[in-house]
Parts: structure tokens; sequence; C-alpha cells
């Protein structure tokens, strides 16, 4: 049965004129507050969700059994939200219809991603969604059914996550017909060579480039005669995670396109608990990880000035234990806060699943178990196991987690540098992506991703800032900012343009440094590409850089001088140097002599911390298997913003492993005004007087609120009432006469709990 566009549209109408007014009247919001935090969900406004982010991200177009789109969308915008709009671009509960035949009559059940066995990859159990080939057809849908009724309703911030093509797929005869179109030969089957996988994937890389390229046109367009101006994002994996993951996806390709407005980057403990290689044993480095990927994102956007927004998530897709979601919240959050140049945040996806989902109360599963890529932890008790208590969110975690998320709402931008010697950048492509095969591929392995790894660990294991640099960004001169030496490697990855090698090749010229590790004899040197065809006749894409900067082809290791720079070419994987025990040690002194002696960096330090100051916030993470297991000790005057009761500290000390996140009381602009220092709540309407203090202060329904205030002095009153004006019998308050700070604790109310002050 064809989809019913005449029937939805006068339904739709009939909701229209609400969302959008309301839109237009959040208007002078928006330009006040600004869009700094956001969250996704499915869901209508519940009390218990109502987290106080600027925008709500309300995902999916489609209606469900207790409401429409719009009125979903509606629940939102009366409780003040600014609203934008998410869904998949390669999956989605919402394209049932179009699956099933009920849009166009026609069921489309081969359009899904088919592996090698034959088998539908499915995003959910088995016969819900498959992940998508993106044909023109589907395409179509999207357009028709899902973006133009999200802009007909008002909103214009549209969100295509996540567009993703399984390294395992392109067995589908939809995926046969598109590499005929794409390549002009037929298919091969790409398990049978490594030339196949690389050229297989590198049509899924394009397929979801042009998917997005067409679908943000549209909207764009559409936006634009409706006298619109419609931003578009892709909220994506970092390409660390997917190259380890095997997902092709666009990534950093995206910056070229017109139509893309930002990215949201999405790390959470599910990607940055997959386990790596460092010293040669595998295990989750969640801090390391999510440090790599967040960097690999802004990386990623700087040079183009796109907008990006960092994702965390206080829990993960998969079911755990409240200490082990705690414990990797943490990480996750720190590392995110050591870009001081970002400052707009995805505090959370999914809110309902974290205030309505039921996890294990206590240590549940065998830390550092999970460790074989599948993350399946043995259980501490199995014989018992079925008889272990789960609950709600624990209040204390609640508690912690709202202070956490509404700090962000205040995270400035900095021009302070994380601690460390600066200057030393890795390379990355999405050609990592290409390499990445779930079959075995004759005369390569890179287990766990190691040969990124192998570059980037050895340093930040060692308390350095080391950063990413993309070479599809190669041409934008920002890119090569504070980067003195670049660690390269193409045994992992390869250039997808011979132009990427002039930029290089004159960097380096220039007095740039290169480190090159590779013994260049993995399969994907000799697959038909650019450097062997036409006027190119070199073995190794590596020759043809090499050339470019008077270096023999093949040459062999030890220092090369080029200009006012010079290269290092070390002839081993970098995966050898973190697969090996004390593998990295020759890596690391011959990255120190160069950094030292060729780039005149400075004296390249090893520590095992980090620490930034933003404002009023000090950022600390102290690292394990390090230099050292020095504990890092801070001392002043600090809130803990990791601790649910927010102490006021004299001293902080953070053992390797641990993470630290504090309120420095002395580097308040005004102390003389009073203010909320740090809340799990969010303030608003305050009111300020020579004697007296008032605000009113909102968050979800279930959780306890906890608040430290700076006051003049100390109260002689406090009144805190309910929306309703009646009493909080309940509600407690002390003060502590070192920081002049006045603590409050009571129940949350997202309706409002009113806070008067008088001193």
């Amino acid at each position: 049965m064809k989809y019913n566009s005449c029937l939805t549209l006068i339904y739709t109408l009939l909701l229209i004129g609400i969302t959008a007014c309301s839109q237009k009247e959040l208007s002078n919001t928006v330009n006040r507050r600004g869009e700094k935090t956001a969250f996704q969900t499915s869901s209508h406004w519940k009390p218990v969700t109502d987290i106080r982010a600027d925008i709500a991200i309300v995902y999916g177009a489609s209606d469900n059994e207790k409401m429409t789109f719009e009125q979903r969308v509606q629940s939102w915008c009366d409780r003040g939200y600014i609203t934008h709009f998410m869904t998949g671009i390669a999956w989605g509960g919402n394209y049932r219809p179009y699956f099933h035949g009920e849009w166009d009559g026609v069921e489309h059940w081969d359009e899904g991603q088919v592996n090698r066995q034959g088998d539908t990859i499915w995003h959910g159990s088995r016969g819900s969604t498959p992940y998508i080939v993106p044909t023109e057809n589907f395409l179509r849908y999207l357009k028709e059914v899902h973006i133009k009724r999200v802009i007909d309703a008002g909103i214009d911030a549209i969100y295509l996550e996540e567009p993703e093509f399984w390294a395992a797929a392109g067995y589908s005869e939809s995926f046969k017909k598109a590499w005929k179109d794409y390549y002009g030969f037929d298919w091969r089957p790409q398990h049978t060579s490594a030339e196949n996988t690389y050229l297989s994937n590198k049509l899924k890389y394009h397929m979801y480039y042009k998917a997005l390229d067409e679908c943000f046109t549209y909207a764009k367009e559409y936006g634009k005669s409706k006298g619109m101006n419609i931003r578009c994002y892709v909220p994506t994996h970092s390409l660390v995670n997917y190259a380890q993951w095997m997902i092709v996806s666009p990534e950093a390709s995206l910056a070229s396109l017109p139509n893309v407005d930002g990215y949201i980057a999405q790390v959470w403990t599910g990607t940055s608990a997959e386990p790596n290689y460092f010293n040669g044993k595998l295990a989750e480095r969640v801090f390391e990880t999510a440090y790599l990927e967040y960097g690999c994102m802004e990386a990623m956007t700087a040079p183009t000035g796109r907008k990006l927004f960092f994702l965390t998530d206080p829990i993960e897709d998969r079911e755990f234990d409240w200490p082990y979601y705690k414990q990797n919240y943490e990480a996750t959050f720190t590392a995110q806060l050591l870009f001081p140049q970002i400052n707009s945040y995805e505090v959370m996806p999914w809110p309902d699943r974290i205030y309505e989902k039921l996890y294990y109360t206590s240590a549940h599963f065998k830390r550092g178990t999970g460790i074989s890529g599948s993350r399946n932890m043995e259980l501490i008790d199995p014989e018992n196991a079925d008889k272990d208590k789960k609950e709600l969110i624990p209040r204390f975690y609640s508690t912690q987690m709202q202070v956490m998320i509404n700090s962000l709402n205040e995270m400035p931008l900095s021009s302070n540098k994380l601690s460390g010697s600066h200057g030393i950048s890795v390379l990355m492509a999405n050609s990592m992506m290409f390499q990445r095969a779930p079959d075995p591929i004759e005369g390569y392995d890179d287990p766990q991703l190691s040969n990124f790894y192998g570059e980037a660990l050895p340093f930040l294991k060692r308390g350095v800032p080391v950063k990413i640099l993309h070479i599809e960004n190669v041409s934008y001169p920002e890119t090569w900012a504070d980067t003195r030496v670049l660690l390269m490697s193409y045994s992992n990855l390869k250039p997808l343009s011979a132009e990427s090698h002039t930029y290089l090749a004159n960097w380096v010229r220039d007095g740039g440094v290169i480190v090159y590790s590779s013994r260049d004899t993995d399969p994907f040197q000799n697959i038909k590409e650019w450097w062997n065809q036409g006027e190119n006749q070199f073995k190794r894409p590596s020759d043809h850089l090499f050339k470019l900067l008077g270096i023999e082809v093949n040459p062999k290791e030890g220092e090369y001088i080029c200009g006012k720079g010079s290269v290092y070419v070390i002839r081993k994987d970098p995966k050898e140097f973190v697969l090996n025990e004390n593998g990295e040690l020759d890596y690391v002194a011959i990255v120190k002599k160069m950094y030292e002696e060729r780039a005149n960096a400075g004296e390249l330090v090893f520590k095992n911390n980090f620490y930034l100051e933003r404002g009023p916030f000090n950022i600390i993470a102290v690292m394990n298997e390090s230099v050292s297991d020095d504990p890092y000790h801070a001392e002043g005057l600090f809130i803990d913003l990791f601790d649910n009761k927010l102490p006021v500290l004299t001293e902080k000390t953070v053992k390797p492993g641990e993470q630290a996140f504090l309120f420095d009381l002395n580097r308040i602009e005004n102390r003389k005004r009073p203010q909320v220092l740090a809340a799990a709540s969010r303030t608003e309407n305050e009111t300020r007087s020579r004697k007296s203090y008032s605000f009113t202060t909102k968050s979800p329904l279930n959780t306890t609120n906890v608040m430290r205030l700076l006051l003049p002095a100390e109260p002689v009153k406090v009144d805190i009432t309910d929306s309703n004006g009646n009493r909080i019998e309940e509600a407690t308050w002390s003060w502590d006469a070192l920081s002049k700070t006045c603590l409050l604790g009571f129940e949350n109310n997202p309706d409002g709990v009113n806070v008067a002050i008088k001193w």
C-alpha cells in the first residue's frame, strides 16, 4: 500500500502551527542561551528525564501509539527546550514501513547489508531493521517521508547519525549493482584478495558520502523554499573506533561537503573500552582510548571551523554494573575536557535507559577479562549470577552525574594548553577503514588496530599530549598548527591522492620532521591505485613521497635531511612497538632525539599525568603503565565535582588509573557576587540584592540535588519551597567558613524548587 501523503499532510498540519509557533517563541531563548548542551531521546518529555540541557534532539520522525512526532516535539518545547531532530541514515526502526512495502507497495529487504554467508546484518534482533545499502530509492523515501516532515514541523537542525557500512558486508545484490555502476566492471568478492577488500570498502565509503550529500542538499534546499536555514550535522563514531570495529564511514571527507555544518563525536564507554595492546598486553584503556578518539574528531573538524559536540554516556549499550559505568564515565568525561577549544556537548544519549532501566548494583563482572575483542567479561560468581541485584540508577550516581553535566553548561573555551610537551602528531586517513576485514588477508595482520596504537600509545602513556593529523586535511594551513614531528606509517593506511604528498613534502622542506615507521611489505601496497598507475610507477606509495623529498625509493632505516627538515625511516611496522613487551623503547628514543635535535621543539618531557585549567575548573588524569606510579597531588581550595557530596578540599591526591574534576575556589572571578558554583540541577531566575539571593532550580524527578553556593556571609535564613510555595521540610543546608560557601540538599523537581537566602 502506497504511503498516504495526503492524509499525513492534513494530520500534520493540525499540529505544525503549534510546533512552529513554539519554536518561534523560543527564538529569544536560543539567542540568549545558545546551543551548548544537548541530549537525544526518542521519547516525549517526562518528569524523570528532564535533565535541563539546552537542546532536546528528538529521535525519529514516526508516530507511536501514544503521540505523533509533532506532539513529541511539542512536549519538549513546552518545557523550554530548543528542539532538533536526529535519525539514523544506515538503520532505524522508523524505516520498517519501507522494508515491509508500505510506502511504495514493494518490499525492500534486498537493500539490507549482507555478509559472506548470505546473512543480513541486522541492527538489533534478527528480523528487525537491517543495516542499509543506501540506494536511490531508500534515500528518496528518507527525504520525502522523514526529512520533509521534520522541516514542516519547524525544526531547523537535522542530524543523520552513524553512516555505517560493515566491513563484513558487501555481498548483497544491491551492493553488487552499485559496484558495477561505480567501477564499471563486475563485482568481486572482497574476501578473495587485499585489493578486492580495499575496493569494496572504498565503495562503501563513497556510498555514504554521496548519501549524506544528497540528503543534506535536499534538506537545505527544501528549508530554503520555506524561508528556513537548515543546519545539518553528522553524529559519528571516531575513525579510531570505526577502523577498530571494522565499520566503513565517510568521516574526515565530509569536511569537504559545504552542506555539513558539524558533527557529534560519539565517544563513550562502549567505544573507549575496546581493548588495545600496549607493552605486550591486551587490555581496556578507557581514558587513553577516549583521549585519542576525541582528539581524532577534534583534528577532523578544527581546520574547517565546523561545529563539534563531544558526547559522553553515563552508561553504555551493553549491560554491565553501576560501578563499572561510573568508573568509565569519569574516564571519558575527563578525556573530553582536555580539549579546551571544544565547549559544546551532548551530555547523554537516551536518558530513558539511564534513569528508568535496571542494572547490576554491585560489581557483577571480573574487570579485565573481556579482552578478546568481544568484551564478554567473566562473571564474578557464575553459580549465583542470576541472583545478583539490579536497581535503578543509585542516588549517589545520579547526583554526581547531574553535577557533571550541569558543569558543562558553564564550561568555557580556554587558551590554556594541556600540560606536557606539545608538537607530536600521528597521521591518520580514512583508508584505515579500507584495510579492515573480518576474514584473514594473506600477508596482513593488524590486531586491535595495533599499527595505530603503536604510534600513539608510547607517547600518550608518557604524558605527551599527542595530536591526530588527518591526511584529508593537509591542504588547510590550520592543520599544521603545533605539529613539529609527524609520526606516520603506510602499514595500516594508504594516501588517497598524490596531492597530499605535495603538502607533506613542502612541510618537511620548511622545517618539519617526519618519523616514518613501516616495513612497506603489506599486500595493500600492491593494489591498483594512483601510485602505480599512469605516470606513477611506484611499488609503494611511500616511494612517491620519498622521491618528492629527494630521498631514494625504498630507503634503508636511518635519517635523511630534506631542506630545512628531516625524515627518519624505521623499518618496522608500528604494531611491533606495542605487541611486544618494551617494544617501543627504541622508537621512543628516536622520536625524542628528532623532537629535541631536529625539530628544536625543546625537551620532550615524560610524566604519568595530564593537567588542564579551564576557567575555575581543574582537570587531572593520572595514568598507569607509565613512567612512574606516583600519584598527582594538588593543593589549594577545591570543590570535588566527582563526589556527590561536593566536599570542600584543601588537597586532592589522584592515583594512577584515576581522574579528578575540581572547582578551584581561588579562581572565582567575582567573589563578592552570590552564585551557584556547582549543582545537580540547573538554575534560572536568579535575583540578587545586598543582603539576599534567590533563584529557581530544576532537575529530574526521583533524583537528589546537592548545591554549593558562594555567599558574602553565613545565611541567617534559608527558605526552600516547591513550585506551589510549600516549604520543603526535608531540605538541609550547612555553612563552610573556610570557603564561604553554603551547601544545600533537597529532592529535585522538574517544576522547580525555589531557594531564597538572606544574610
